[in-house]
């Protein structure tokens, strides 16, 4: 077995990993609940991007629950970003290695 079909075999494996990843974001719900005090009140927002500009669509009172629900899924969206961002970075070092013309 060559090193370069371990290499294949790697980048495979990570194509996977990237697919899943985008997957799994997907899943989540956009954007994340914003608290804004206004003249002493508290007002929640849901804030995301959309078309390059940022959103805003006003929420009222969310529960003691939602209020976690929706941190617990920006911690997660946070988590497979980071993933995510390092398998590319694999990917593409793989692709660049495989990419050369000697004999591995």
């Amino acid at each position: 077995m060559s090193i370069k079909s371990v290499l294949r075999e790697e980048l495979d494996n990570s194509l996977r990993m990237q697919e899943r990843y985008e997957q799994e974001l997907s899943k989540l719900p956009k954007g994340s609940l914003v608290k804004r005090r206004i003249k002493g009140h508290d007002y929640y927002y849901l804030v995301y991007r959309e078309d390059g500009k940022v959103r805003s669509i006003y929420q009222g009172k969310p529960d003691a629950e939602e209020i976690a629900r929706s941190r617990a899924a920006q911690n997660q969206r946070a988590k497979y970003r980071k993933l995510l961002s390092k398998v590319k970075r694999q990917v593409r070092f793989l692709r660049g290695i495989l990419r050369g013309k000697e004999p591995i």
